[in-house]
């Protein structure tokens, strides 16, 4: 397969369409990624059921901000959605078939029952701190009134 040019206004569906979407974040002024490039797409001929996206990161600046990309090329990789990996760098092709590979063999159940469990830690870490920050007002008020009364 071929890879496919994603824009900030495709990108949410090519996310939604694909089990698997690898993205290569590039610009055209980087020597990296001009030697990644033939690998990307080598590879991508190898891994039909793998959907190879590229950003060019001066075209889609909007795009790459909202993917936090601060150096290039950086390679992420979705499964079912989720972002399972993210590195800077240019890979060789046996490098990025390995992550590939990684990424094919996730238990994705596994996956979403972690990223659940996280979720409800971190909304719970939240009540917890909201709690404790309305009774920290609370005690610094009543100690403020005490010493006015004494």
């Amino acid at each position: 397969m071929a890879t496919t040019e994603l824009t900030t206004a495709g990108f949410q569906q090519s996310l939604e369409d694909n089990e698997i979407l690898l993205i290569d974040f590039w610009a055209d002024w980087c020597g990296p990624c001009k030697q990644f490039a033939p690998v990307y797409e080598e590879v991508s001929e190898q891994h039909p059921d793998v959907t190879f996206g590229k950003v060019d990161t001066e075209a889609e600046q909007e795009l790459a901000a909202a993917a936090n990309i601060t150096s290039i090329p950086t390679l992420m990789a979705f499964r079912e959605k989720v972002l399972v990996f993210s590195q800077a760098g240019a890979l060789n092709a046996e490098q990025l078939n390995e992550v590939i590979t990684a990424v094919k063999g996730l238990d994705m159940e596994e996956v979403h029952r972690q990223i659940a469990e996280d979720e409800a830690e971190a909304a719970q870490n939240s009540e917890e701190s909201d709690e404790e920050s309305g009774e920290a007002a609370e005690g610094s008020e009543g100690s403020g009134e005490d010493s006015v009364r004494s």
